[in-house]
């Protein structure tokens, strides 16, 4: 069970815990051995110091996204986070290091250098930071192993995987292993897209990002709840980055999609997805303060969690900024969405 100290000294359930929890924050090591060299493969993301405090992450000779050094300086993400009074950071690694595509065991070794990377971050910092790993989904035994690792030796919550495997949905037989593990251990399981659904379309305009993302987060929903995932596992905590994507603004679609035609919805599972909202949870990261009021009103604010994608552009500037403007939402509420949500989904306990 994670364990954090409030700064206000409250005590009790997971609603007095008064915390400024963000949920969604990536971190990777400054340094890592060499992949190519380590695996004999090409594909593999380095990283490129380039001046002080700046890097590149590199894929052969392709920049993948240029970096400052708050993605790997702990004492710099505590000074930042300190600045918009973030008490708490919920780290994982960048998506691109998932290498699903990748041999197992290759994954596999990247996956622990990753999570012990973060695990020491965390115990540095036992206060301040909360630890997610990485599991090589291609293998899911091996990825059941290396989930109960996480969860025992290293002492983390939980673990963030893609939106598909390979092209397969979270629906897939194969992985049962992996939701098993979760459940029983009780991880968490936060959800982050990559490897978007038509990324040949979206060469322009920086739609993987504005598009893409979106919609590889709904259909991964629609793939748990049509997929029988959550009636299958009824207590797995899973929740889902960017506000759960297109899903909140197409649910009436949906909606209407299983009531009109279950004979092409409904053919795994009979459940309504309405029955479904308030099962999973999502973070908070719309962007957008009508956006954030309908997905609040749809699943309820016991399931969702501040989550600011930092240090990355698109995240939010004054984690939980958005939160704390809506004069709509109460006290509670806010808090709840600050901070509560993300304790009940990490398990998080006051000490």
């Amino acid at each position: 069970m994670q364990e954090v100290r409030d700064r206000h000294g409250a005590a009790g359930s997971p609603e007095g815990l008064k915390l400024k929890i963000d949920l969604h924050t990536h971190i990777l090591p400054r340094t890592w051995p060499d992949l190519r060299e380590r695996y004999g493969t090409d594909g593999f993301v380095r990283m490129e110091h380039v001046g002080k405090g700046c890097a590149r992450m590199m894929i052969g000779d392709t920049v993948f996204r240029e970096v400052g050094e708050n993605l790997w300086h702990p004492a710099l993400r505590l000074e930042e986070a300190a600045r918009h009074g973030v008490d708490v950071q919920v780290l994982s690694t960048v998506p691109v290091m998932f290498s699903y595509w990748a041999k197992a065991e290759h994954a596999l070794d990247l996956s622990r250098l990753l999570n012990d990377h973060i695990a020491s971050v965390v115990r540095d910092h036992p206060d301040r930071f909360v630890g997610l790993g990485t599991i090589p989904l291609q293998d899911p035994d091996l990825a059941a192993r290396e989930l109960e690792r996480c969860m025992g030796e290293l002492g983390l919550a939980g673990v963030e995987i893609g939106t598909n495997v390979g092209g397969e949905n979270l629906d897939a037989p194969e992985l049962r292993p992996v939701f098993d593990t979760a459940e029983r251990l009780g991880a968490a399981v936060f959800v982050h897209p990559w490897e978007v659904l038509g990324r040949d379309r979206m060469a322009r305009y920086w739609l993987p990002w504005l598009v893409g993302m979106p919609a590889e987060t709904s259909l991964a929903i629609c793939s748990v709840i049509f997929g029988g995932v959550l009636e299958r596992y009824p207590k797995l905590r899973i929740a889902f980055a960017h506000g759960g994507g297109a899903f909140a603004g197409t649910f009436g679609r949906i909606e209407r999609g299983f009531d009109e035609r279950p004979d092409l919805v409904a053919v795994d599972n009979a459940t309504h997805p309405r029955d479904y909202l308030g099962r999973f949870y999502v973070d908070s990261l719309v962007h957008d303060a009508s956006s954030l009021r309908h997905l609040v009103a749809l699943v309820g604010p016991s399931r969702v969690a501040m989550g600011s994608d930092y240090p990355f552009p698109l995240g939010e500037r004054k984690p939980g900024g958005l939160i704390e403007s809506m004069e709509e939402f109460s006290d509670e509420t806010k808090a709840r969405l600050l901070g509560g949500t993300a304790a009940e989904l990490l398990g998080m306990t006051p000490r």
